[in-house]
């Protein structure tokens, strides 16, 4: 059976430099009836051990540490034994919300993550945080771009630990550059497609944000 890509939205908080914000999340989960990854574990393991079902957890992958994308990642990964997958760059990040606990592994650009026959690779998309990451699916014809890239822009960098010309160099380089058609899997709000945003660029880079 092929791999599909099943979807939740969970709610909580996002907090980063005295700030706290609610916030809706996208959940992604990637496999087949007998296996699975989770891109970003936010807000509610309970949420998203349902919609696994009883398929096994290959791995836990965050698109990046800020806390409403990694929040629930330890008690799901307890749950289910799988291994929690987070880019060295974020660590600072990861510990402000899990000073106890470590990711199991380190992503790295160029890695390849395969699930029910499904290969998502790797691309290291810094800006909006140092560690920041797509996961790039071409067998299913999408990318998942965490808080890197939105259905209107870039994801937001005006707090710590972000920076815009790096945004904007990630994706122009990193995901502009990947089939038109290809659909873009958001960390917040509606997906969008590679060649609905491509030629929006200049404008972003204008209004600088």
């Amino acid at each position: 059976m092929a791999a599909r890509i099943d979807h939740l939205v969970t709610s909580g908080t996002f907090s980063l430099d005295g700030g706290t914000w609610d916030v809706d999340n996208n959940v992604w989960i990637v496999g087949d009836d007998t296996e699975a990854i989770v891109v970003d574990a936010a807000h509610d393991a309970d949420a998203i051990a349902a919609a696994l079902g009883g398929r096994r957890l290959v791995a836990i992958v965050s698109t990046h540490a800020h806390n409403d994308h990694i929040d629930a990642a330890p008690a799901l990964a307890a749950r289910t034994g799988a291994p929690i997958l987070l880019h060295g760059d974020d660590l600072p990040l990861w510990k402000q919300t899990h000073p106890e606990r470590s990711p199991d592994a380190e992503l790295t650009d160029g890695q390849v993550i395969t699930v029910a026959g499904t290969e998502l690779t790797v691309l290291h998309t810094p800006g909006h945080a140092p560690g920041a990451v797509c996961l790039y699916a071409p067998g299913l014809g999408t990318v998942f771009t965490g808080d890197t890239l939105f259905q209107g822009g870039p994801g937001a960098t005006g707090r710590s630990f972000s920076d815009f010309p790096t945004i904007v160099g990630s994706i122009r380089d990193r995901l502009l550059t990947l089939p038109p058609e290809t659909v873009v899997r958001t960390g917040h709000g509606d997906s969008t497609t590679i060649g609905a945003e491509a030629p929006h660029l200049d404008e972003w880079i204008a209004r600088g944000h």
